[in-house]
């Protein structure tokens, strides 16, 4: 795929960026190497290629669920400057 000026402002449009003129030669060119090497690596045939590895293929150790600290809601709830029925209540912020 070439990458002429063009495109070049079209991406910029899209990706929100302002290109000085200065690095426009030399980033379509790293546009089109870039685009040259994806098209070379979509042309390679892989049927039949098994993938080396997934990360879905991994299997996690499972902590036990079991409680380790007690209920302290109301140890915490002291620490507020304002609790009501054992919730925090802060001030109104959206009318």
């Amino acid at each position: 795929m070439t990458i002429d000026e063009s495109t070049l402002d079209h991406l910029a449009r899209l990706a929100r960026l302002r290109i000085e003129p200065a690095d426009r030669g030399g980033l379509m060119a790293d546009l089109a190497a870039l685009t040259g090497l994806v098209g070379r690596l979509a042309a390679v045939d892989t049927a039949g290629v098994e993938p080396l590895s997934h990360p879905g293929d991994l299997t996690l150790r499972l902590a036990p669920d079991v409680v380790t600290e007690g209920d302290r809601a109301d140890a915490l709830l002291a620490l507020s400057e304002a609790a009501q029925g054992g919730y925090y209540t802060v001030p109104k912020v959206i009318e």
